[in-house]
């Protein structure tokens, strides 16, 4: 069994709110996180399904390691306890569960929700390439307006 660190032990452990993970490169973040959602989702008292939380990471290569772990321990744990049906339907939701980049889950936020906000469907979310481009024809258009 993994020894955490008593600051890693405190954010698996905590409960009744949001949580935010910021720690450096390589010091386990993922790993206690994926340890916090599978506490969450077997927590005998008030267990929630996967598919009820929102977990995002700020790159899609971390929201897919997310996934990825999340997978291999439940089904780790469902090796150990082929019976138990709670790991059986949180295996079976996790391909639905909310891991997604912040840019992911708005933009699903916004498909699913365009016509509260009187948004096209057809709205797409801008490379950066393009961006960079609006970026200076915009700067551009306002350093004209101030010369003029």
């Amino acid at each position: 069994m993994r020894q955490w660190t008593p600051e890693q032990r405190q954010c698996i452990e905590a409960r009744g709110g949001t949580l935010l993970v910021s720690a450096a490169a390589g010091s386990g973040k993922t790993s206690v996180l994926v340890q916090r959602v599978v506490r969450l989702i077997t927590d005998p008292d008030r267990a929630v399904d996967v598919d009820r939380l929102l977990v995002v990471t700020f790159t899609k290569a971390a929201a897919a390691e997310m996934k990825q772990r999340l997978s291999a321990e439940l089904s780790r744990l469902l090796a150990e306890r082929p019976e138990d049906r709670r790991l059986q339907r949180q295996l079976m939701l996790l391909p639905r569960a909310n891991i997604s980049t912040v840019h992911g889950f708005c933009s699903t936020l916004l498909r699913e929700n365009f016509h509260l906000l009187d948004l096209s469907p057809q709205f797409k979310v801008a490379e950066e390439a393009e961006t960079q481009l609006l970026r200076e024809e915009a700067a551009g258009e306002i350093l004209e307006e101030c010369y003029g």
